[in-house]
């Protein structure tokens, strides 16, 4: 069942929704705010902001969600395709008028070429583990044009294992999640917090040149990916 669809659902209908809960492997359930995922062009932060602004071309906004970054930059005129596998999401980026929408896996996706590929909101979390990351580059250096790049934010989240050992059994940014809404749970599922040098490191070895451009003091970073001649 798609829990994050349905909240999301619950939220765009009525504006209120009952809380989302994300259970993790490593602490305490958090809540989830389900209105970031709704946030106009004046409530996003720096790093999206300058995120946006370095789109050029043709743009695959992939794990589009709602389509909030999809509707600004087709408000700017850019040729945006908006990609997010929940169906309920796609449902109601159609009904906030995101032109261009498919509703498909980027790991099943095959069709076209872009200019830009924009993962946001750690949406590069979606390579699961370091394994998926790499199957992930050899995925967009299909989708990319010569000249193309890919566009992502990610962060080093060591700060989590202050007080605890670093998992010895896997990378410490591969984390497992499970929804939690209305009383209905989703499956557990993996998603990927890498580290700015890990990054630069995997991105060298599969003919990447990796560019951080901007980090806050939480410790998130945006970087651009270009391939390398």
């Amino acid at each position: 069942m798609d829990i994050f669809g349905l909240a999301l659902t619950d939220f765009f209908q009525s504006k209120t929704n009952d809380t989302l809960w994300l259970h993790n492997n490593y602490g305490e359930k958090e809540e989830m705010p389900v209105d970031v995922f709704f946030r106009d062009e004046d409530e996003i932060p720096e790093l999206e902001t300058i995120a946006l602004n370095l789109c050029t071309g043709r743009i695959l906004d992939i794990g589009a969600g709602v389509g909030s970054h999809a509707l600004i930059l087709q408000k700017n005129g850019f040729n945006v395709t908006a990609l997010e596998v929940s169906t309920n999401a796609c449902k109601i980026m159609e009904a906030r008028g995101v032109q261009n929408i498919l509703n498909q896996d980027i790991f099943t996706y095959n069709s076209g070429k872009f200019d830009t590929l924009l993962l946001l909101m750690n949406g590069i979390g979606l390579s699961k583990t370091l394994t998926g990351i790499i199957d992930f580059l050899k995925i967009a250096s299909d989708l990319l044009t010569p000249n193309g790049q890919l566009i992502f934010d990610s962060s080093d989240i060591s700060y989590l294992y202050e007080d605890s050992n670093i998992p010895e059994d896997r990378y410490y940014g591969e984390i497992s999640y499970q929804y939690e809404y209305k009383n209905q749970r989703s499956n557990w599922f993996k998603w990927l917090y890498i580290d700015q040098l890990l990054l630069t490191q995997i991105a060298n070895e599969q003919g990447w040149n990796c560019t951080v451009l901007y980090e806050d003091d939480m410790d998130q970073y945006l970087a651009k990916l270009t391939r390398k001649n």
